[in-house]
């Protein structure tokens, strides 16, 4: 019995000295893309390598639309109508709502139906680094990510990078495609409406379409308008650090 801890000692400090070094490099390399990011756009996202990968697979390639658009190049309408969409504490909170996090929690309980309560920030880090899914590993990486990103970006390029690489249909990747796709105009020139529109179908951008709205879309969009006039409209960006 001596002899066997004896042998396994040096493997498990050999085990614990690959994983402390595996995590050295990932700590290190994940705070380097984070760093870099805060001034360098993005040249993409694993979301879209993600859809990329899945229409190889279902035998219906498609053709990746996204174009950047920088923060003054983009709407205000649109940045408005996401926050009052999807997150209307993104200017409070520090990259999670716990609230919304235990009401989600305890509607999922349930068992009715599975709600989320992902912040802007949590959703860039997830499209940006990350794949899809519901694992627990997942999670945990995206809780890491949304700590790097709200620790080294200011909310604006949150929500601009946000703009530029979240899904809007298949293959429309960032609001300038979207804007061109669904309503021929670019980022700069979303209405109100419009944006309300494509804020409305962000939770199933390829089930719902912003150009040929479903009335549940409808209503949603209007309730969009009713947020972001009650959030103060483009005042409430001046709240952004």
């Amino acid at each position: 019995m001596t002899r066997t801890i004896a042998l396994a000692n040096p493997r498990m400090r050999k085990l614990f000295r690959h994983l402390f070094r595996f995590l050295f490099w990932f700590v290190l390399l994940s705070v380097a893309a984070v760093l870099i990011l805060r001034w360098v756009p993005p040249p993409g996202s694993m979301l879209m390598v993600e859809r990329k990968v899945q229409s190889w697979f279902n035998g219906a390639p498609i053709d990746v639309q996204r174009d950047w658009q920088s923060w003054d190049a983009i709407s205000d309408n649109i940045k408005v109508a996401v926050i009052a969409g999807e997150d209307q504490k993104f200017a409070e909170h520090h990259g999670f709502d716990l609230p919304a996090i235990e009401q989600a929690m305890a509607h999922n309980e349930q068992g009715r139906s599975v709600r989320g309560a992902s912040t802007i920030s949590q959703q860039t880090a997830k499209n940006l680094f990350l794949w899809s899914g519901r694992s627990w590993l997942r999670k945990g990486l995206e809780a890491w990510f949304t700590v790097l990103l709200e620790t080294f970006w200011p909310k604006q390029r949150i929500l601009e990078v946000y703009l530029n690489s979240a899904e809007w249909d298949q293959g429309v990747f960032g609001v300038q495609a979207a804007a061109r796709h669904h309503f021929g105009v670019d980022a700069s020139r979303l209405s109100p409406q419009q944006a309300s529109q494509l804020a409305a179908v962000l939770p199933n951008p390829r089930k719902w379409s912003a150009s040929h709205p479903n009335g549940y879309v409808r209503e949603r969009a209007a309730w969009i308008r009713q947020q972001m006039w009650q959030l103060g409209g483009r005042e409430y960006l001046e709240r952004l650090p």
